[in-house]
């Protein structure tokens, strides 16, 4: 299987705010920030390259939402979905790389699973027409050091009344 094309994985999301992650420390404090924002019916689209920081990002999310820093939170990456069961709220932690057609995201549930949950998901671009037009675009690029950039867009303003919760001091439009 090959790994998404630029146009999927490269592109920076709509209407995008640069939010500098000088180290991990950075990028596990944002995606602590993201759990406590997420709502039922939210998809947030998780994309960069192999070894970008999705992963930790959402395991970082999954565990300030379950208020359980030392919870186990493996990939997805074979499973393909990890469920977890906050008291308010079922996240689902999906990694679509190794599927390569839309039409296998289905036989996952993922559409049901929008309707009560929120969801986290890598390689979005996976679900070709079937990404949600309202989701939360994050994608993380390496930066210096150990650092990386998160570009935040909100492509349909589902997260204009979270964005500047979740990314304090980031540029942008």
């Amino acid at each position: 299987m090959t790994a998404p094309g630029p146009s999927a994985q490269d592109a920076r999301p709509v209407g995008a705010r640069r939010l500098a992650l000088p180290d991990p420390a950075a990028t596990r404090a944002l995606g602590a920030r993201l759990g406590a924002l997420l709502r039922p019916g939210d998809c947030v689209a998780l994309s960069g390259d192999l070894g970008a920081g999705k992963s930790e990002l959402a395991r970082a999310a999954i565990r300030a939402r379950l208020g359980d820093p030392r919870l186990e939170v493996p990939s997805p990456t074979f499973t393909l979905v990890q469920t977890y069961e906050a008291a308010d709220l079922e996240i689902w932690h999906v990694d679509l790389y190794r599927l390569e057609r839309p039409e296998d995201v289905l036989e996952l549930g993922v559409e049901e699973a929008l309707a009560e949950a929120a969801l986290l998901v890598e390689w979005p671009d996976r679900l070709g027409p079937d990404l949600p037009a309202a989701r939360l675009d994050l994608r993380l690029e390496a930066g210096p050091g150990d650092g990386r950039t998160a570009l935040i867009g909100d492509p349909a303003g589902a997260w204009a009344d979270r964005l500047e919760t979740l990314a304090p001091g980031a540029d942008g439009p």
